[in-house]
């Protein structure tokens, strides 16, 4: 806060307010405190002004008081990482989604939206956080494209990201997912490192152990979200990591980490959504969810709040929030109930959420409306596999509720269009279409794991590069569905034959829809119906399809240049 006369003005007003001698912008009446410090509970007020808590422990007038109706107030929660594009909505409309949840503050990559449209991707979301009700924070991406395996729709050195460093909604450098360039001390990857030496680097370690893991953290990287396993987390707890359980659409790492979360290491450990779609937040929440499900599996309230506030905002450098208490920010979330983090109402920056308050918010453009430039319609000769003589093909193994695949062999039958999809054995064909416009590229391969029976499933996010990827049993049926994603501008589909069963379109750089979340979650609903009606398994096929080109989380992916070992780092021969 700078020096100013408006600056002082403001801190005589809270002191003075905070002592009682004046009244308060707004004072929280007939609330219970609950101390992510201690556990404790405490009967009071809480008074406000501006954005900030004045006062605790006592009683207050205020210009606007509300009666919180017995009800117990915690810190606002901090998604510690996240993308705002998998939410399938834009900035502003994944704000009005999250914020009624208890989010108050979400640190994003927006590495996504770079990866489609370079700088000016981010710069849509440093205009975002400047209208968001929530707190909209913004680490810069910092590998677009993830690897030099694909084709992406920009590249980002460090000459492109280091001059908005000095915004000030950014905190540092984003997930440094390209962990094999930074333990080959790639030029590219060292040149932005180095330039963040100085501030917060986020990590992005799948697996990562032993050496590699020390010359990973040689490099000042301080928090992961990528831990799988409890002995995982507990490796990198030990040797200096902040680690962030996820639960999103497609990776839930939550039941294998929840024994992590304990008195000694809950500062230690934050939580993240990473990628989570409306679908997913109506029916479950957002992180109340979270909060809810590891104080059932044995978490005290004090570690789980606090893992979700104040652990949050030290790992991120955010030294102004994370505790209901005076001098901090007033961003509270009333509670009816502490152990099942049933949210009531929200306070963000000291103002009330409601809808009122996303009313009045200041407009934001939309960009990316021309982003699927395909060279031209594929068909279904597009996704023929020929037979290569050996009796075993790679076949990427889907494993439900995470993004590591495995890397499976199987003897498939073979047509006069080459090699087929085997439904009986749940082994569907996989492609990768090139959509930036640059070279027409179609990666070809193999899956197991959806279930399909026919047709097929397309999505225009396809991470990290995000050109569209399609999972089918016929080539019919996947030129549809791929040519219909272009037709939209960007997308999910259902398609059989030449029937398109359901689709939502994402005309914001192919990722995210210009609707609302309840007509997003509505779409997805008729999405995941007609997934099922062609046999397939998932709980959510779309997220899924959409990890399936990430060439950086093992063991076995796809991009538009062919199937990709990411063991060997290198693409299958």
């Amino acid at each position: 806060m700078p020096n100013t006369m408006e600056t002082r003005a403001f801190l005589e007003r809270a002191i003075a307010a905070g002592r009682g001698e004046i009244p308060a912008d707004l004072v929280l009446r007939n609330v219970r405190v609950f101390s992510v410090i201690d556990g404790s509970l405490t009967d009071t007020d809480v008074a406000i002004v501006g954005d900030r808590i004045v006062g605790t422990h006592g009683h207050y007038r205020g210009e606007r008081e509300i009666d919180g109706g017995g009800r117990i107030v915690v810190p606002g929660f901090i998604d510690t990482h996240l993308h705002v594009e998998s939410s399938l909505v834009t900035p502003l409309e994944f704000d009005r989604c999250v914020l009624p949840h208890g989010v108050t503050t979400a640190i994003c990559d927006p590495h996504e939206i770079a990866n489609v449209l370079g700088v000016p991707g981010i710069r849509y979301f440093l205009d975002a956080s400047e209208r968001t009700l929530m707190d909209l924070r913004v680490n810069l991406s910092s590998c677009v494209p993830a690897t030099a395996f694909e084709t992406a729709g920009a590249r980002l050195e460090i000459e492109d990201i280091e001059p908005l460093r000095s915004h000030p909604k950014v905190i540092g450098l984003a997930e440094f997912m390209n962990f094999p360039g930074v333990l080959a001390r790639d030029p590219g990857a060292i040149a932005k490192l180095a330039a963040f030496q100085d501030g917060h680097i986020d990590g992005h370690a799948p697996l990562l152990s032993g050496l590699d893991l020390n010359g990973y953290l040689a490099a000042h990287i301080r928090t992961d979200h990528e831990a799988t396993t409890a002995e995982e987390a507990r490796e990198k707890l030990a040797k200096g990591m902040t680690i962030l359980i996820r639960e999103g659409s497609v990776s839930k790492d939550l039941e294998a980490l929840a024994e992590v979360l304990t008195p000694d290491t809950s500062s230690f450990v934050c939580l993240c959504t990473d990628d989570r779609n409306p679908l997913d937040i109506a029916e479950e929440g957002h992180l109340d969810s979270m909060i809810r499900r590891l104080i059932a599996r044995g978490a005290r309230p004090c570690d789980a709040y606090r893992a979700a506030s104040w652990s949050a905002a030290v790992a991120f450098g955010l030294r102004d929030r994370g505790q209901v208490a005076p001098g901090w920010r007033a961003d509270i979330v009333l509670l009816d109930d502490l152990e099942e983090c049933r949210v009531h109402s929200v306070i963000a920056a000291g103002r009330p959420v409601d809808e009122d308050a996303f009313a009045a918010r200041q407009p934001l453009q939309p960009v990316g409306l021309d982003s699927v430039r395909l060279q031209r319609p594929v068909a279904a000769e597009d996704f023929r596999i020929e037979a290569t003589g050996s009796n075993e093909s790679a076949v990427i193994g889907v494993v439900p509720g995470r993004i590591i695949t495995e890397h499976l062999s199987r003897s498939l039958p073979e047509g006069e269009g080459g090699l087929q999809a085997d439904p009986a054995s749940d082994v569907a064909k996989v492609a990768v279409v090139e959509r930036h416009g640059q070279n027409g590229n179609i990666g070809r391969g193999f899956v197991s794991g959806f279930g399909l029976q026919g047709g097929a499933i397309a999505s225009s996010v396809g991470h990290d590069s995000h050109n569209i990827c399609v999972v089918g049993c016929d080539g019919a049926s996947m030129a549809t569905a791929v040519n219909r994603i272009a037709e939209l501008q960007g997308g999910f589909v259902v398609a059989r034959g030449d029937t398109i069963m359901a689709e939502l379109a994402l005309p914001v750089a192919g990722l995210m829809s210009l609707a609302s979340f309840e007509e997003v979650r509505h779409a997805l609903e008729s999405l995941r119906i007609a997934a099922r009606s062609l046999g397939c398994t998932l709980p959510e096929p779309f997220l899924q399809v959409a990890f399936l080109p990430l060439p950086v989380i093992p063991h076995l992916k796809i991009t538009d240049r062919g199937m990709f070992d990411v063991d060997r780092f290198a693409l299958l021969g």
